[in-house]
């Protein structure tokens, strides 16, 4: 074709070259989340992974699980941090993948972007990186695609799929809970990923806070701790697996404490969580202050300072709580499993924070 003055690519607001840059970025963080099954390196069409490593396994089930990280990406857009965000991306995927007992493997990005800033991009990657790192798995690959039109220069979004395996009889869920087991609460690092919509209108909207103002409950800014990485609990709960017996997991996201553990509970079943057992973050209580914010609306949005619960048989805890806190986990006995009765859930919380 004959060359033109008219219109490109570049024009329309997408530059090739400044991805081709973000992935040199990126690469040498991506080489540091590698795994020996993992073939090849960035810039192919597909990840591989070497499923020859699954033949130790009787009957192996793959676990997959895909999430994003949601509005907590306009904090760290407003406040130009970039390196946390995809730390969070991997423990929404991963530890969900890990309820079920699974061993995270690999996990691969979708990185949108209005325009691609590639120190930018690959401070994000270094997030998704590091997370994996912590979880254990492999980051075999990704997308970055630039939107122009549809989303402002500085805006993005982050989402990322994931892929674990489990021994079928050694599967974790509802079907090992049995009446007199132990609920394992881990301590929360923070909002986690979660509830940032309504934590954003109560605090950034409503109350016209500053991310920059020092909150002295906090110790920090208001932006540092919104921005507070969600903890990654994959390697913990594998860890619990190996050292003592676990009937499930139960990732504490969005819905809340409750509404997460009766996904475990079975029919005829129930799990009651004594608040009076911990004490929630000074954020928790700072959002239901601002916003006058019911407390059940709160537990339904936020996770209160409870990020994974493991339920055990009740010999077991003593060994639980010990493993946790040797891998520096804080946790504690938060209930335990009853007979279903004639509540029609299956979890509730009793009582009052401590």
């Amino acid at each position: 074709m004959p060359e033109t003055t008219g219109a490109s690519y570049a024009a329309a607001g997408v530059d090739i070259e400044a991805g081709d840059r973000a992935v040199e970025l990126m690469k040498e963080w991506v080489k540091k989340t590698r795994r020996p099954e993992v073939l090849g390196g960035l810039g192919g069409f597909a990840g591989l992974f070497d499923a020859s490593a699954l033949k130790r396994y009787e009957r192996p089930l793959l676990a997959s699980a895909t999430d994003g990280v949601g509005t907590k990406v306009e904090i760290a857009r407003r406040l130009g941090v970039y390196d946390t965000i995809g730390h969070d991306l991997v423990a929404m995927v991963m530890d969900d993948i890990a309820v079920c007992g699974a061993e995270p493997l690999f996990m691969t990005d979708y990185i949108c972007v209005g325009k691609v800033h590639p120190e930018r991009v690959a401070a994000i990657v270094k997030g998704i990186a590091e997370g994996c790192v912590l979880a254990g798995c492999a980051l075999v690959g990704g997308e970055t695609a630039e939107h122009p039109g549809l989303l402002g220069e500085d805006d993005f979004d982050v989402a990322g799929a994931g892929t674990g395996v489990v021994e079928a009889d050694r599967l974790l869920g509802a079907d090992r809970i049995r009446t007199g087991d132990t609920v394992i609460a881990m301590a929360a690092s923070g909002l986690h990923s979660n509830g940032y919509s309504l934590v954003r209108h109560v605090l950034l909207n409503q109350a016209r806070l500053s991310l920059d103002a020092r909150v002295e409950e906090f110790g920090r800014t208001l932006g540092e701790e919104l921005l507070e990485p969600t903890r990654i609990y994959s390697l913990d709960c594998l860890a619990l697996i190996r050292t003592t017996e676990v009937h499930a997991f139960s990732h504490i996201t969005g819905g809340g404490l409750a509404a997460n553990l009766a996904r475990v509970i079975p029919d005829g079943l129930h799990a009651v969580v004594d608040r009076s057992t911990w004490t929630p973050g000074p954020v928790f209580d700072l959002v239901g202050n601002v916003g006058d914010v019911a407390r059940l609306e709160l537990e339904r949005a936020l996770n209160m300072g409870v990020g994974m619960i493991a339920v055990v048989p009740a010999e077991s805890t003593d060994v639980a709580l010990a493993t946790l806190a040797d891998r520096g986990v804080p946790a504690w006995v938060a209930g335990e499993i009853t007979d279903r009765g004639e509540h029609t859930t299956g979890a509730e919380l009793v009582g009052d924070y401590a």
